[in-house]
């Protein structure tokens, strides 16, 4: 098999899972697709120097998390997005879920950058917290405090409604 195929063959396996772990890091869909084709060109370009493929996920995404907060660093981002619609109040059973949902999804879009990667790769991910300070390129401890902070500020902005959502909801099975 040529690299060219391994890569492909990686690609196609492993990009719907890039794509979302981007777009919950970055909360727009365009930006999200741009970051995993910019990661993508990184692990093409570094696909000759993996000595195991079976890490070449892992390097991918630690492209995206590394592009993703340069990116906003150079941009100033200001965590400000417009929206045609404000949201409504619920009015029980699905409603609720889908409003738990869009609250917590507010709270994350409001997180700085490293503490919503943190948190994206941990729980959403479902990375450890070795695998989630190798994605980000920082220490185990590094990852705890970001995690720490960001669902603290999470908390914080949910308010009142902090206690309908405990951690466990942040854990998505893939």
């Amino acid at each position: 098999m040529t690299r060219r195929d391994e890569f492909a063959e990686f690609v196609t396996g492993r990009s719907g899972a890039l794509h979302r772990a981007a777009y919950l890091m970055v909360g727009d869909r365009a930006l999200a697709q741009d970051l995993v084709q910019e990661a993508l060109v990184k692990t093409y370009a570094a696909w000759p120097r993996l000595r195991d493929k079976g890490n070449a996920e892992a390097y991918c995404r630690k492209a995206i998390t590394t592009t993703a907060i340069s990116w906003f660093r150079r941009k100033s981002w200001s965590h400000e997005r417009p929206s045609e619609s404000l949201p409504s109040g619920a009015d029980g059973g699905h409603a609720d879920s889908v409003t738990q949902s869009q609250w917590l999804w507010e709270g994350l879009q409001q997180l700085p950058p490293r503490q919503r990667a943190a948190i994206v790769l941990r729980y959403y991910e479902d990375l450890t917290e070795v695998q989630t300070a190798e994605a980000m390129g920082c220490a185990v401890g590094t990852v705890k405090s970001q995690v720490s902070a960001g669902i603290a500020k999470l908390r914080e902005h949910l308010g009142d409604d902090a206690d309908l959502l405990p951690l466990t909801d942040l854990v998505v099975n893939r």
